[in-house]
């Protein structure tokens, strides 16, 4: 692409991109718990018993509510915490597949959830490297700009991803521009906002004879041999909607009314005295005796006299604000669709069916994360089927076995299992079994554990746990 052209690309996307950029930022302020409550202490909480210059009113404190943090990493944890199963009818191809995707698969989908959860969607690169080794990382959302056709298949164009890089040279950062096609990328780079110095970033990869190997100079270009785009989008629903947009105002109606009782609290400690015909000289001299005398002097005009000492407080509607603030507090939970840990204090010893009950609105959103997780996820898989050269890597069937992390009743779990035993597979009693984390390890472990104790004289047990006879072995 010539510099023209993507200087007029990077102006048309640049609306979207800040738009975007926004929304993220506000979620990422409120998963750090920098609610809008403490925008005028730079995004911290603090406690300020003097902060306005009011008589009845000094109090400004500002503490914000962590909610959202709470919410998002509740799915998070309850969606990834044990990583899919990938299965493609094949454990050679399984192991190698799993190999790939690494030990810490599980961490890297969490965060992609948290990711998707604050953005909206979020945004997985993969690569070669020099090696020959499958890699892949997770994308900061509000690096990448996808372009996508405008018809109703909605297939991925090209991709720009924009991001900060320091000049060891000269100490200063400068910007980076990278347009990503099925083929290529070329890399830009500028430090003006409105790209005025925009130019190919020529020195940006090394470039090797494909033949001999040697290097043979640098380069603004590179093909990257992948047969398409290797960015893989996950987005948290249809609309790519952060999650923060649908409660934010409840977090904010809970931080105004919380702080708004917080600061009653501390300025009904401020007495404002109110004198009436007060006899002495000035307000020093009043202190004064009423420090040391504990007695005031006062001056009386006959009966009907109102002369004394009246007390100006403020009263607080504790009980509405109480109300109030559980009313706000079940109403996020909801519209969240995620679980009031104080929910968990009331189950005890519930049955399966209670547990689940109270999992409901999480099992809900979670359920929809998955099914566009699972769309990326098996993209994911593909690009690594294309990189192990499996023949039918674009058609092959991939089944994904997704596994939820809650707590449950394992012995009525159990009893369950127990009773169905004789009725079902081993690998279905295997998924079932709440002490097992892997069924496919587990049926591996029993089938080991009948050849130990029976050689294979029983081919017929090894055939129902997927094992292989002598003369197939």
């Amino acid at each position: 692409m010539e510099v023209k052209t993507m200087k007029q690309l990077l102006k048309n996307t640049d609306g979207r991109r800040i738009h975007f950029a926004n929304q993220f930022d506000k979620s990422l302020k409120y998963y750090f718990n920098k609610n809008d409550i403490t925008n005028r202490n730079n995004g911290e909480s603090k406690l300020n018993e003097s902060g306005k210059n009011e008589p009845l009113r000094r109090a400004d404190n500002r503490v914000s509510s962590n909610f959202h943090q709470l919410l998002v990493d509740q799915e998070a944890g309850y969606v990834a915490t044990v990583p899919p199963t990938i299965d493609v009818e094949d454990d050679t191809l399984n192991d190698k597949i799993k190999d790939a995707l690494g030990d810490n698969f599980n961490l890297r989908l969490n965060q992609m959830v948290v990711d998707a959860s604050n953005a909206g969607v979020a945004w997985l690169h993969y690569w070669i490297d020099d090696s020959g080794q499958f890699r892949y990382g997770i994308v900061p959302p509000d690096q990448v700009v996808p372009i996508y056709s405008s018809d109703l298949d909605r297939k991925l164009l090209a991709l720009r991803r924009s991001y900060k890089q320091l000049d060891p040279d000269t100490g200063k950062y400068f910007k980076v521009h990278e347009y990503w096609t099925d083929k290529d990328v070329t890399v830009f780079k500028s430090t003006m906002p409105d790209y005025g110095d925009l130019s190919l970033y020529s020195d940006r990869f090394t470039l090797y004879d494909v033949t001999s190997g040697d290097e043979t100079g640098t380069g603004a270009v590179l093909e990257h041999q992948l047969r398409r785009i290797p960015f893989i989008a996950f987005p948290k629903n249809k609309y790519r909607r952060p999650e923060l947009l649908k409660y934010k105002g409840l977090i904010d109606v809970y931080d105004n009314v919380y702080n708004g009782f917080v600061n009653d609290v501390d300025d009904i400690q401020q007495v404002v005295l109110i004198l009436t015909n007060y006899g002495g000289e000035d307000l020093s001299s009043f202190m004064k005796a009423l420090k040391e005398d504990h007695a005031i002097k006062m001056d009386s005009v006959g009966p009907g006299d109102k002369s004394g000492v009246d007390k100006l407080t403020i009263d607080i509607p504790v009980e509405a604000r109480n109300t109030l603030l559980e009313v706000t507090k079940s109403d996020l939970f909801v519209e969240a669709q995620g679980i009031n840990p104080t929910d968990f204090k009331e189950i005890g010893n519930a049955s399966g069916t209670a547990i689940r009950a109270l999992y409901g609105h999480l099992e809900l959103k979670a359920s929809i994360t998955e099914s566009y997780f699972r769309d990326a996820l098996t993209e994911l898989v593909r690009a690594i089927l294309t990189w192990l050269k499996v023949s039918d890597a674009d058609s092959r069937k991939i089944n994904q076995t997704w596994t939820r992390t809650a707590i449950q009743n394992d012995l009525e779990q159990a009893q369950i299992v127990a009773q169905l035993a004789q009725y079902t597979s081993d690998e279905a009693i295997a998924k079932g079994n709440p002490i097992v984390d892997d069924p496919q390890q587990e049926l591996q472990d029993r089938q080991d554990d009948i050849v130990k104790r029976d050689g294979y004289a029983n081919p017929d047990a090894l055939d129902d746990l997927g094992g292989e006879d002598d003369d197939e072995s």
